[in-house]
């Protein structure tokens, strides 16, 4: 496994913390276009992903990219989650990934 560039569990809300660094994320695809997906964050937030989807999309996605901004992300990796997912449980992944057990994420 390689771990010299982890990837941070992020939802919409602490995406804007990781600007220009490798992320991932789960979203709920609401639409997608060519060349980007939209998607609902586990946190609610409205997020867009760019570059070149699997096909066919299932549900629920994880990414792993780039956070472009506060609300977009540059994919590297797409992984079907399937159509039924549990976002509160991630979204709680996230905030302790991101606050009191940092060190075992990172």
């Amino acid at each position: 496994m390689d771990t010299s560039s982890p990837a941070a569990f992020v939802n919409g809300g602490l995406l804007c913390m990781h600007v220009g660094r490798k992320v991932r994320t789960v979203i709920q695809v609401t639409r997608s276009d060519a060349g980007s997906v939209m998607g609902k964050s586990t946190d609610g937030c409205q997020l867009v992903v760019r570059g070149s989807p699997p096909a066919p999309l299932t549900s629920y996605v994880e990414v792993i990219g780039v956070a472009e901004n506060e609300n977009s992300i540059r994919a590297e990796l797409w992984t079907n989650f399937g159509d039924s997912f549990d976002a509160s449980n991630y979204d709680q992944l996230c905030q302790l990934a991101n606050g009191e057990l940092k060190h075992l994420f990172l």
